[in-house]
């Protein structure tokens, strides 16, 4: 007894004796305590069939329509929700001053080419003036001073044609540069769609890269939504879905699984999913906020 009492050592304590640590539980109120679920529990154990989240409609094809060049707006063709055709006119800049440009560039070139024609002419009478005053110096009928005046007017043309044709050519590029700023004064769609805004109006100033427009197909429609990591194997492609909308309390439109991400995002820990709307309600617009679900 004295022995035991007097050991100072620390008795060994059998690990595997050790009870498990408890689960998270809650305050004892006088009744059993209960075990809750972790949130990651809970989504592993959750029935992907009442998994719900929340995308926008988009459509496959939707661009903003913006200036391309310094200018006032002369004419505005179109207001919100007008359906365009693709190369409808939108709106007009004011484009007086470029078609004077290009009057003149033409004119230039056009007697550019017209001066070239004459000298390209010239040139072919003074080669064939030199072949005779060749064969003539060779017969020793003329000096070779006068062969060589004959040679000087075949260089002097040469020269004036090569003048005219890059004069030509610089008029030419000129009036294409001022053809291209022509062209961006027609603010055009690039597709049939359907005006969803418009911050446009006459006599505005505007500069390359305002925004004038944004244009968007109405069909077809996709649905773009995410669904946490933990809940992507049920979101597969080809999958039904069921979409609504608290706009239309009784509508349920379906659709189906087009595109998967391959990666998580690792900010969100979340998968991005398209769908792909099948058979559009004439009830659904591009933007509205749908509820998606998958499908039975």
């Amino acid at each position: 007894m004295l022995c035991v009492g007097c050991d100072s050592r620390t008795p060994t304590v059998d690990a595997s004796a050790a009870p498990a640590q408890p689960a998270v539980t809650q305050p004892a109120t006088g009744g059993p305590e209960k075990v809750l679920p972790t949130a990651q529990t809970a989504l592993e154990h959750a029935d992907p069939q009442s998994f719900m989240t929340m995308g926008p409609l988009v459509a496959e094809e939707q661009a903003d329509i913006s200036a391309e060049r310094n200018g006032r707006i002369e004419t505005v063709n179109v207001r919100i929700g007008d359906r365009v055709k693709k190369g409808q006119l939108l709106a007009q800049l004011d484009d007086r001053e470029l078609q004077a440009t290009c009057a003149a560039h033409r004119a230039h070139m056009q007697s550019a080419l017209a001066q070239l024609r004459e000298w390209q002419a010239e040139q072919l009478t003074a080669e064939a003036d030199l072949r005779r005053a060749t064969a003539m110096r060779d017969a020793k009928i003329i000096s070779e001073e006068n062969w060589e005046h004959a040679k000087y007017r075949v260089d002097e043309t040469i020269a004036e044609v090569a003048r005219y044709r890059e004069e030509a050519a610089a008029a030419e590029a000129n009036l294409n540069s001022v053809n291209v700023q022509l062209d961006q004064s027609h603010i055009t769609a690039p597709f049939a769609g359907v005006v969803g805004r418009s911050s446009v109006r006459l006599a505005q100033e505007v500069k390359p890269g305002d925004v004038l427009f944004w244009v968007t197909a109405e069909s077809p429609l996709q649905v773009l939504f995410t669904v946490p990591e933990t809940a992507m194997a049920a979101f597969t492609a080809g999958k039904q879905l069921d979409l609504s909308t608290a706009d239309y309390p009784g509508l349920h439109q379906q659709a189906r699984i087009s595109r998967v991400s391959p990666v998580v995002d690792p900010a969100s820990g979340s998968v991005q999913i398209i769908g792909a709307v099948l058979r559009p309600s004439p009830l659904l617009k591009p933007g509205m906020t749908m509820q998606v679900r998958l499908g039975q």
